[in-house]
């Protein structure tokens, strides 16, 4: 029997009415059993993507129910001969039903949304003759027929059903979750050709408000810059665009104020500034924890260790010349000197990381230049003091005298990087305190200057001055 259902499908793969003829003699009932069993596509699914429209005729006219046979995706065949073109497919299937055009997939499609999706505008044109009404049916989301063909590019498809509908404006007007119209989606993806379209349509809201308050104007200013922004915003002024902050004249023309369009983008610029800081935030409150971890770690486990037991006394009871204490570190009895140095270079580290997540943690507002600068400052310090000690462990777990007599070169290359790298971080640091004090000196006379002029203006005229009056 199974060898039976795969020659079926074969013969709708490949089209072949007398394959399925034969196979019917052998089993009349195969078609039946396909009907009952079949889970997933049925002969009549697979000849319609494929296009077989013969072999479509021929099994419809054997068992006209097939055609409202649904396979896993909840698709029926009209919407894979939709989705696919087969324009013969589809006008016979309409012949039987017109019924179908309504019918919805898993995704709440119908065949005219997969057809539009597609660009099949041949196979559309059916669709709508057969049933109009199917492209006002609204999709997941609250989107019509013309969002999809605008997310798909499509702008052939959207033409064809703004043409084919009665009283195109609803459809156009229409508004998703969101609250954005067609017009608002074309102009966030800087669709020209489309906006140019959907402007000329009559009865098209040009100024409609979406749900964040803001008009399709409003959308293409506080988008991204592009070159293809100037014809997008001379289609929509010449359409009596404005944004939902723009004054209208009596007309009601915009008052394009090209200010007020650069502030917008330096308002969606400063908004990317706040997100990058948002993230830098988070990736340096990450790297203090972690030099805090480490600082503390290297504070109460210090190179080569603590003595594990105490040595005060010689085996005769007399006190040694060297005594040892259980708990004290070897570092302090080796390298007194190093000692100090490594844990006042620790502690640095230790404290400057503590100091980087009080301040991130603080709300203190980190986008003015001062704060950045301070929190860039400590942030050095922190990771400086890091490489000194890092510098010195290395130095102190090196058998000394190997280094003093040259038979650990690796040592000296390791302190001459580490030291390099200081003077290098030390620099970028300079530079960066430079740069934020010409800025501030910048910002300073030019309040100065403000200040002056305004105390000019504000002053009375001296004897004797030429005064005009306008």
């Amino acid at each position: 029997m199974e060898k039976l259902q795969t020659k079926l499908f074969e013969a709708a793969t490949q089209g072949s009415i007398s394959s399925l003829q034969q196979l019917l003699n052998d089993d009349p009932l195969i078609l039946d059993r396909d009907v009952v069993n079949s889970f997933n596509e049925t002969p009549l699914h697979v000849a319609a993507m494929i296009g077989h429209v013969d072999f479509v005729k021929e099994i419809i006219q054997l068992k006209p129910q097939l055609i409202n046979e649904l396979n896993l995706q909840q698709s029926s065949p009209l919407h894979l001969a939709s989705a696919k073109g087969h324009v013969d497919v589809v006008r016979f299937l309409l012949s039987v039903d017109k019924g179908a055009c309504l019918a919805r997939d898993r995704n709440e499609l119908t065949p005219l949304h997969l057809a539009a999706s597609k660009g099949r505008v041949e196979a559309m044109k059916l669709l709508l003759q057969a049933q109009p009404d199917a492209a006002r049916v609204t999709v997941y989301g609250g989107e019509n027929i013309l969002h999809l063909c605008v997310k798909r590019y499509q702008l052939e498809a959207l033409k064809l059903v703004v043409e084919a509908v009665g009283e195109p404006h609803e459809l156009v007007n229409s508004k998703d979750v969101d609250g954005n119209t067609v017009l608002h989606l074309v102009v966030a993806d800087k669709q020209v050709e489309t906006t140019k379209f959907l402007v000329s349509v009559g009865g098209v809201e040009v100024n409609a408000v979406n749900n964040e308050g803001m008009t399709p104007l409003d959308v293409l200013i506080r988008s991204r810059r592009d070159v293809r922004d100037s014809k997008i915003e001379e289609s929509l002024k010449q359409a009596r665009g404005f944004g939902s902050n723009m004054e209208t004249s009596n007309n009601n023309t915009p008052l394009i104020d090209h200010k007020n369009q650069n502030n917008n983008s330096w308002g969606g610029l400063m908004k990317q500034h706040s997100e990058w800081l948002e993230q830098t935030k988070s990736t340096l409150m990450i790297v203090a924890v972690l030099i805090a971890t480490m600082a503390f770690q290297v504070g109460v486990n210090p190179p080569g260790g603590v003595w594990q037991e105490n040595k005060l006394l010689d085996s005769q009871g007399n006190p040694v010349p060297d005594p040892q204490t259980a708990g004290e570190s070897v570092l302090a009895k080796n390298y007194p000197a190093l000692y100090d140095r490594f844990y006042i270079a620790n502690t640095t580290s230790f404290v400057a990381s503590l100091s980087i997540i009080l301040l991130l943690i603080s709300g203190l507002p980190l986008r003015r230049r001062f704060f950045m600068w301070i929190l860039i400052v400590i942030t050095w310090i922190a990771i400086t003091a890091l490489a000194l000690c890092y510098a010195i462990a290395v130095y102190v777990v090196t058998p000394g005298a190997n280094v003093v007599k040259g038979e650990e070169p690796i040592v000296w290359v390791i302190l001459i990087v580490i030291y390099g790298w200081l003077i290098l971080m030390a620099l970028l640091l300079i530079a960066h305190t430079i740069r934020m004090i010409v800025k501030l000196v910048k910002k300073i006379r030019k309040a100065f200057r403000r200040r002056r002029f305004a105390a000019a203006a504000a002053a009375p005229p001296q004897h004797g001055d030429n005064i005009t009056t306008v």
